[in-house]
């Protein structure tokens, strides 16, 4: 069927009626998978594959060879998710193998389409779809004139259903897609070329060539082989658990009895690579210090932390059925952890944004405090409101009154030593910090003005006519010693 292999790695086209005779495919071969060149002239002999043998084996056999056999050992595809065992019994080969193969004259051949899980790939969709985009493909190369396409395809199709959900296939026709084949150095030659595009060593996909045997089992392997390792391999020693350690990305992190890393983790973290870092460790028990602080009481176990430091268990005792629901489930938790990352990151640009904004003062909160009124600030000028109408008319006073001219100048987060900050309170969330002050909270105010001095502790309040001249002689006098300061009753936090 694929003509004489004369030696040659690719194949020949054959003739039936030749005096060369037929290549066959057999098990009684110098090795699995090898080629045997039959008898002259009026020797052709013929072969089939049988795939269900009195036990459960696959085996094919021809006329002057001994039976053979080669089994798929699918418990090696993955040992369920992060430990015991999975077993997945195959009784055909495949959706694209079921008929028997015969070798002879090509009227003998049988035209087949390629199986429908194949992609007709073209310049468009490998740019849009493959390149870079996180996702294992095994890619074949040919063109309609060479022998040999159907039965690659029928390899791969059993790939396929060997990684569900970890790789898709495709095939590129170099005769229509010329200039594709040619940009990818993928053109065939005496046979379609298969190739898997590959993340094994960077972020940056390229194709990697198949050259080894033509069995399911074997390409499964390499696929395998090549699966993104965008996940970085650690012991929790390594790992810095604080809250403050942010990132760009919201951080996952796999807990598993595993030593390698998992399949399943390894598709993850291609497909989110660009949204997602990716870490996971080998864990022996829940029992274990760390993973005790880390609050996780039932292996395996996902931990999400969101780009504010914020740690979240997104999902622990995992059990999976098969690798196809594993990533679609793992997809839908990942998705919804992104959701919730974008609304803390919307949140953070948000008060960054009025923090920011010219004319406007910031807001105090925790992340803030040492910064605007910290030590290094000889004196802060807080605005404490409890209305939005009081909220709005101090800040557009001391907007203008941190513009004018006075006997020290704006205080600068590098700051110097005669600078002076502004800033606002909302007193009905930071009530702590105002009864750190005094002891009534000035709950009476709808709104007042705090002078307060980091470095020695004190304060002073102005409640009186909240105009432009009232407020800009109350920061002159804080400024020029003129006013009384009083010893807080603790130092002031925010929550």
């Amino acid at each position: 069927m694929y003509g004489d292999e004369k030696g040659a790695p690719g194949f020949d086209a054959g003739h039936p009626g030749d005096h060369g005779g037929h290549a066959f495919f057999t098990s009684g071969g110098p090795g699995p998978g090898g080629w045997q060149h039959m008898g002259g002239q009026g020797s052709s002999q013929s072969f089939s594959f049988s795939f269900s043998g009195p036990d459960g084996s696959r085996s094919f056999s021809g006329h002057g060879g001994g039976p053979g056999s080669f089994g798929f050992d699918v418990d090696d595809i993955f040992s369920g998710f992060f430990g015991g065992g999975m077993k997945n019994q195959f009784g055909r080969f495949g959706r694209s193998s079921r008929s028997q193969y015969q070798s002879g004259s090509s009227s003998q051949s049988q035209s087949r389409s390629s199986p429908k899980s194949i992609r007709t790939i073209n310049s468009e969709i490998f740019k849009k779809e493959i390149a870079d985009q996180g996702m294992t493909w095994l890619l074949l190369f040919y063109t309609p004139l060479l022998q040999g396409k159907q039965y690659f395809e029928s390899i791969m199709d059993e790939v396929a259903s060997l990684l569900p959900g970890a790789i898709k296939i495709g095939s590129i026709n170099c005769e229509t897609d010329l200039s594709l084949c040619k940009e990818l150095t993928a053109r065939p030659g005496r046979a379609p070329r298969l190739f898997v595009y590959s993340y094994k060593g960077s972020e940056k996909g390229s194709l990697e060539e198949y050259k080894g045997d033509l069995v399911a089992k074997n390409v499964k392997s390499f696929c395998q082989d090549h699966l993104p390792r965008f996940s970085k391999r650690l012991s929790l020693k390594q790992f810095d658990l604080s809250s403050s350690n942010v990132d760009k990305h919201p951080r996952v992190m796999l807990l598993s009895t595993k030593k390698d890393t998992p399949v399943i983790w390894r598709v993850l973290s291609g497909l989110y690579h660009k949204r997602f870092t990716f870490y996971d460790v080998e864990v022996h028990d829940v029992s274990d210090p760390v993973v005790k602080k880390l609050a996780v009481n039932e292996l395996p176990a996902i931990i999400g932390w969101l780009s504010n430091g914020e740690k979240h268990i997104l999902k622990s005792g995992i059990s999976v059925k098969d690798l196809t629901s594993a990533i679609k489930d793992l997809s839908s938790m990942l998705d919804n952890f992104e959701k919730k990352n974008k609304k803390v990151a919307s949140s953070q640009s948000t008060e960054k944004q009025t923090d920011s904004k010219e004319g406007q003062l910031p807001l105090l909160t925790a992340s803030n405090l040492d910064a605007l009124c910290g030590d290094k600030a000889p004196v802060c000028i807080i605005g404490a409101f409890r209305s939005p109408k009081a909220r709005d008319k101090l800040e557009s006073l001391l907007s203008k009154v941190s513009q004018k001219s006075l006997s020290r100048r704006k205080y600068v987060a590098s700051g110097s030593r005669d600078s002076v900050s502004y800033a606002l309170l909302d007193a009905t969330k930071q009530q702590s910090f105002l009864g750190a002050l005094d002891k009534s909270g000035f709950k009476s105010m709808d709104n007042l003005l705090v002078a307060y001095k980091p470095r020695k502790g004190k304060f002073a309040t102005f409640t009186g006519d909240m105009s432009i001249e009232e407020v800009e002689n109350f920061v002159s006098a804080v400024l020029n010693g003129d006013v009384q300061f009083t010893k807080t009753r603790q130092k002031p936090v925010l929550k």
